[in-house]
């Protein structure tokens, strides 16, 4: 019914940057919450960024100052723009989204995942 699907990952230097990008798609009747989340190896999935339909926005404390969460409710994409990365944001990456599907109820929905790898 929904497909989300992020670009934008790969290999940077400590200090460098990237932007992430994720794009719903499908029968979509309403985008609520967006976010992003990372997993990396042997430790349990956690929020980074999330922001709500009305621009609200919540940081992890490890990321507040160098991520910056935005939206484009038009496209049904959300950006993660990722500044002054360190070796530790090494993760795999990943969007969720909280959507209505027609007129069904909402559900939570995710992305496939995008790898940034941060070398120093």
């Amino acid at each position: 019914q929904v497909q989300l699907v992020e670009s934008g990952g790969g290999l940077v230097q400590a200090g460098g940057s990237l932007r992430l990008s994720c794009a719903a798609s499908g029968n979509i009747f309403r985008i609520y919450n967006m976010g992003w989340y990372r997993q990396a190896p042997g430790k349990q999935r956690e929020s980074v960024a999330i922001i709500q339909a009305a621009g609200i926005t919540n940081y992890a404390d490890s990321v507040k100052g160098r991520f910056t969460i935005s939206r484009d409710n038009a496209k049904n994409t959300v950006y993660l723009q990722m500044d002054s990365l360190k070796p530790e944001d090494t993760s795999v990456y990943y969007c969720n989204a909280h959507i209505a599907v027609g007129l069904g109820a909402v559900e939570n929905y995710w992305g496939q995942g995008t790898q940034v790898t941060v070398s120093s």
